[in-house]
């Protein structure tokens, strides 16, 4: 069973708790479960994603190389060797978000971003996305309560995060076959019952 599936979404709409969540339930049925995040799923990108999120100023086209090193590496050294041995991967952010963020919410041209995506996978395509729709008010509220202390994504204006919601609902028209989409107003429980679902019906 090794397959790699992403969760996406605006910022607060959930994707941590649902992955959390997810890979317990698969480690209870004795899947082998790798989860990660872009940025950030390695020590690199560890500090790519401090370099991406502090208050570090970035020009659009280097706050892209950065996204796309991040995920060069951690596609070469982190998923593509679990997925080789048979592991399910689940990653918190993938490419989805480079085109909803920096095309559609910076206005980087995308083929560029799908060349430099393209290069970065070594063609790599989820199985599944699941993306968590939520309203950018209410997702933005969330995030910012949760950590308190708001990143510089977080801190970008709402005219700027509606437009990567409108990305990731283009994304979502685009590649309906890969695309779950799930309503992150539910509460925790109903969402997590509809990935499950979902998953069974996948396995």
């Amino acid at each position: 069973m090794s397959y790699l599936i992403t969760f996406e979404g605006v910022e607060g709409s959930g994707k941590t708790t649902q992955i959390g969540l997810t890979a317990t339930w698969l480690k209870s049925l004795g899947t082998r479960v790798q989860v990660t995040r872009e940025p950030g799923g390695t020590e690199l990108g560890k500090e790519i994603r401090r370099l991406l999120l502090g208050n570090s100023e970035n020009s659009d086209l280097a706050e892209l190389f950065l996204f796309m090193a991040d995920r060069a590496h951690h596609v070469a050294s982190l998923i593509l060797p679990h997925l080789q041995q048979g592991d399910l991967v689940l990653c918190d952010r993938f490419t989805d978000s480079t085109i909803a963020y920096q095309h559609y919410g910076r206005g980087i041209d995308l083929q560029t971003i799908n060349q430099l995506n393209q290069i970065a996978t070594q063609g790599l395509i989820p199985k599944l996305t699941f993306w968590l729709d939520l309203e950018v008010e209410k997702g933005l509220i969330r995030a910012k309560s949760v950590s308190g202390n708001p990143d510089r994504f977080e801190s970008l204006d709402l005219d700027f995060h509606r437009r990567v919601s409108s990305g990731f609902r283009e994304l979502a028209k685009k590649e309906s076959d890969r695309f779950i989409r799930l309503d992150a107003r539910q509460n925790i429980d109903q969402i997590q019952n509809q990935i499950q679902t979902k998953l069974k019906q996948l396995f």
